[in-house]
């Protein structure tokens, strides 16, 4: 009996690779899914039964539910730094950016290393992948590339483009019937939900956008930002994500919660030193506000909770237009909460003209 270790992320293409595989009866298939600050680990499903209209399946749920087979979760944030260091090489016309073709090669040659040595340390036979050629402009050469400098060349199947790739060595011993494997390119999106569909596969969807955060277009800039102050943590690689993240120089954060899944996400994320802000008032807004406090004077730190009330009251979706507002505020290392009007700002010239940046 072969066995193969698939890396599995939960979305679509994963789970129709690993089926293919396992209509291979003399193939042991053991899932592999590595978990980074840079993915999501759950999926968001609309449902009426839910008080938030929402259910959250996780990426192993969506295993039990579509495959029965092994399933094993490893975390790779000691390496996130790794992942993260691209941000900091010049694109190749020398100016800054974030070059979405070198992150997922990047990417992508961390999960193989990992699955590699996984694969290596159970006795498994070779890799599987959802990958398709052409996704995230990554060309058929490209993935062989890769598979060569992770030292795995010929032991990398992906299954959903594998007739448009050179034969993998479970293919030339006969443990795999390249018959059975398709020809897919990323312009194929449908293609792929009609085999999924003969699969017997909800094709609900989690695909690279909702699953990858580095594909959100603001987030990368503020990684970058991020990593020039070298203040990369986990903690705040979380915050990159909300919608509404402010930066007042020098070094003051604020980040906002509107929704309430926002605001139940923010919570997750403050530290004793950090400043908790909301609004009195129904579906008032939720801040989050970060500075280095020891080296600012009473005067610096009044101002800077007033420019995150002003703040926090201009994304107040209110109905009716609003005067002064009434903000409360806390220190979370303190039980003690005082209370701030403030009036929003008018204009994103406003905004402006106080040296706000939305990131």
């Amino acid at each position: 009996m072969a066995k193969a270790v698939v890396l599995f992320s939960g979305s679509l293409a994963s789970i129709v690779a690993t089926k293919l595989i396992l209509q291979h009866p003399n193939i042991e298939v053991r899932l592999l899914h590595l978990r980074s600050p840079f993915f999501r680990e759950y999926e968001a499903i609309p449902s009426p039964l839910s008080e938030t209209g929402f259910i959250h399946r996780t990426v192993k749920e969506i295993a039990q539910e579509t495959i029965q087979a092994p399933f094993r979760s490893q975390n790779v944030k000691k390496d996130f730094r790794e992942l993260a260091q691209f941000i900091q090489k010049p694109c190749p016309n020398g100016t800054s950016g974030f070059p979405m073709r070198q992150t997922c090669l990047n990417c992508r040659h961390l999960l193989l290393k990992k699955a590699l040595r996984y694969m290596r340390r159970i006795g498994a036979d070779f890799i599987v992948t959802g990958e398709i050629v052409g996704e995230r402009g990554l060309r058929a050469a490209d993935l062989e590339k890769l598979t060569e400098l992770v030292g795995a060349k010929g032991l990398v199947l992906r299954p959903l483009s594998a007739k448009l790739l050179p034969e993998t060595i479970p293919e030339q011993q006969g443990l795999v019937d390249r018959s059975k494997l398709k020809g897919l390119r990323a312009s194929d999106r449908e293609k792929l939900r009609e085999l999924a569909r003969a699969l017997g596969v909800d094709v609900l969807d989690f695909p690279a956008e909702r699953r990858c955060k580095l594909t959100v277009p603001y987030f990368g800039p503020r990684l970058q930002d991020l990593l020039n102050e070298e203040r990369l943590t986990i903690n705040a690689v979380e915050l990159l994500e909300f919608p509404l993240y402010y930066k007042f120089p020098p070094d003051v954060v604020i980040v906002l919660g509107r929704t309430d899944e926002e605001k139940r996400r923010l919570q997750n994320f403050f530290l004793p030193e950090d400043l908790r802000l909301y609004l009195a008032g129904p579906g008032g807004p939720m801040a989050l506000v970060r500075a280095n406090w020891r080296e600012k004077s009473p005067s610096e730190i009044s101002r800077i909770i007033q420019i995150a009330a002003r703040v926090a009251a201009t994304h107040w979706d209110s109905k009716k237009p609003l005067g002064m507002v009434q903000a409360h505020w806390r220190f979370e290392s303190s039980p003690e909460t005082f209370r701030i009007s403030v009036k929003p700002f008018q204009s994103p010239h406003e905004l402006e003209e106080h040296q706000l940046k939305l990131v």
